[in-house]
């Protein structure tokens, strides 16, 4: 249905859409004096972008090829109605994106990929293009079942472009809260200022990029709350963000913990288990910082 050319010319008009919207909110954020923006930090967030879409060129060919080999020869299913073809396609790209954030936060190895784009303090529009840099080497393999249901690999990148795109537009702080129904259904600005968000409250919540259903159906959603004030970063912050180590400070950090322990088990564990797992139980996970943070609300945890 999509070609190529139509393709490339939704990149280019999208991107360039949010360029103009982060000069805008730059320019408000410094004549307000918000201090939304701090040129260091946007400086690191367009070195990622930079390297990330080198990355993507370099797989932009395999990952089509691969997409449209499925298709063509593995495919399940034809949709020929094309309202449901397309709503069906950005719904389970949806779902399936939802599957990789989810797996980029759960799964350390991956959380050392992603963790990237959590690096900065500031939360503004371009915090969306802090990427993920080796992302896209793996990216497509929790797309191959939309090629296998019947979606051509042009439409299957297409979708997902155009929803990377709504999901650049939530990176945001000038817009509040929206109407109920909005904040129910769709990812929105105070849905994604949660998932950036290194309070024990926030942490792992909100994945989804589109619709934010996917969050409460299976128990990853969180609002935003007035009491809890959102912090931006990572919990640990990262001290050396020179360009070598802002890329791969937490793969040297899983490095040195699967080191500690001399059990083959264990060093497998490090990889596939939660950020903050430890076979000694010195570092807790997100899961448990949460329940101390329950126990303290609810007055019944002691301090060791």
């Amino acid at each position: 249905m999509m070609t190529e050319k139509h393709l490339s010319d939704a990149i280019f008009y999208l991107f360039g859409l949010i360029v103009v919207l982060s000069l805008l909110e730059s320019y408000f954020s410094y004549k307000q004096d918000k201090k939304l923006y701090e040129t260091k930090d946007t400086l690191t967030t367009i070195y990622l972008m930079g390297v990330n879409f080198l990355v993507n060129l370099v797989m932009k060919t395999g990952t089509f090829l691969f997409l449209d080999y499925c298709y063509q020869h593995y495919s399940m299913v034809r949709i020929t109605n094309v309202f449901w073809y397309w709503t069906v396609l950005v719904l389970l790209q949806d779902f399936l994106y939802w599957l990789l954030h989810t797996t980029g936060h759960f799964v350390r190895v991956f959380w050392a990929v992603h963790v990237t784009h959590h690096s900065s303090e500031h939360f503004n529009l371009t915090t969306g293009f802090r990427s993920s840099v080796f992302e896209p080497m793996y990216r497509l393999f929790f797309f191959v079942p939309l090629a296998l249901l019947g979606f051509s690999a042009i439409d299957i990148l297409f979708a997902y472009y155009v929803t990377q795109i709504y999901g650049n537009l939530v990176h945001t702080q000038t817009i509040g809260k929206l109407h109920p129904v909005i904040e129910y259904i769709f990812v929105t600005p105070s849905h994604h200022r949660v998932h950036h968000a290194s309070n024990a409250r926030y942490l792992d919540k909100n994945m989804g990029m589109l619709l934010i259903i996917w969050d409460r159906m299976f128990g990853t959603f969180q609002e935003e709350l007035p009491e809890d004030e959102v912090r931006y970063g990572l919990v640990k912050e990262v001290e050396d963000r020179g360009p070598v180590n802002i890329i791969f400070h937490e793969f040297i950090a899983l490095g040195k913990d699967m080191k500690k322990t001399p059990s083959i088990i264990d060093k497998i564990r490090y990889l596939f288990n939660p950020p903050g797992w430890s076979h000694d139980g010195n570092s807790l996970t997100s899961k448990d910082l949460q329940k101390q943070l329950l126990e303290e609300e609810n007055g019944i945890y002691v301090k060791s």
